[in-house]
């Protein structure tokens, strides 16, 4: 099917690494396949707490950074992991998709950070990716490992609030990020290898079934990585490797294309800002946090407290 050409949408830098947060002479087990002497940095997980701080991870050095209003970089904490995603509870807390460790939690307060889930059912995890909550308190995450065309056995888990833990699906080619529509009876979720959104029907007894493909993407050299909704149902889809976040809306057709005004590696995204109309990118490559402004505002998080 054919549509017009989305509207483009250009980007500036709203903040940089600063060079004193950026490694120098350490390698990390994370970068297989990367280049050890240049890896700096590798920021994702973007997420804003009530008071208007941005949480980012950096996966090679296990740590969480925190951009404040005012533009200072701190090191909320460091440990021996790979922290991916980051989504944080409706109380505040903040919780951890870590490739490494399986969930964690951080204390931000003491930079702590304990395991909530390392394996399930004496099975250990392949790699968690990203993680995204329901109202109610659900969370969904996915563990995408290494999985991808050649080995489609990623799996998309549910972790109720009483601590219940569901597989909804175990077939993915590399499940990523993931959100939950405004009504949370769909879960969309970023299937990187196969440049794909797949829509999952969440139904009342706890399963999913005809889990459809919802968007096909194109080119880049990775594939569609984190998600956002948006308050109007539509959906923001980082595209990795392509430089660009897409627009989509709740019908799965293109609307915006928010261009990087740096390098290809937009990885996650995040709605914040004064009316809730900005979206913030994380471009990993150039370890920068980027800015558009969007039509429409970000889906609140924190409504329903």
């Amino acid at each position: 099917m054919l549509f017009q050409p989305p509207a483009l949408i250009e980007t500036t830098v709203h903040a940089r690494l600063p060079d004193a947060l950026r490694m120098k002479g350490r390698s990390s087990g994370w970068s297989f396949g990367k280049d050890h002497a240049h890896l700096h940095s590798f920021l994702e997980g973007p997420a804003f707490d009530r008071d208007g701080n941005l949480f980012v991870t950096d996966i090679p050095y296990g740590r969480i950074l925190k951009l404040a209003p005012d533009g200072a970089w701190s090191v909320v904490a460091e440990y021996d992991g790979w922290p991916n995603g980051l989504a944080i509870h409706r109380d505040g807390r903040i919780f951890i998709a870590d490739h490494l460790k399986g969930l964690l939690q951080l204390d931000a307060a003491t930079g702590g950070v304990e395991t909530v889930l390392g394996h399930i059912r004496r099975e250990g995890l392949k790699g968690l990716n990203d993680l995204t909550f329901a109202r109610n308190g659900d969370l969904y995450f996915t563990d995408q490992g290494q999985t991808g065309l050649q080995d489609p056995s990623g799996r998309v888990y549910r972790m109720r609030a009483d601590g219940q833990i569901d597989l909804l699906i175990d077939n993915v080619p590399s499940p990523n990020g993931l959100v939950l529509t405004p009504d949370e009876k769909f879960l969309l979720v970023a299937v990187t290898r196969a440049n794909q959104i797949w829509r999952l029907p969440l139904h009342p007894d706890g399963t999913t079934s005809k889990v459809a493909a919802f968007i096909q993407l194109s080119g880049g050299l990775a594939g569609p990585d984190g998600l956002a909704m948006n308050g109007a149902g539509g959906l923001a889809v980082a595209h990795c490797g392509l430089g660009a976040v897409w627009i989509f809306d709740r019908l799965g057709q293109p609307l915006y294309r928010v261009q990087s005004c740096e390098g290809l590696a937009t990885t996650n995204l995040a709605y914040g800002g004064m009316n809730g109309r900005s979206v913030f990118i994380t471009e990993s490559d150039t370890g920068t946090i980027l800015r558009a402004e969007l039509p429409d505002a970000g889906a609140s998080l924190y409504s329903h407290l």
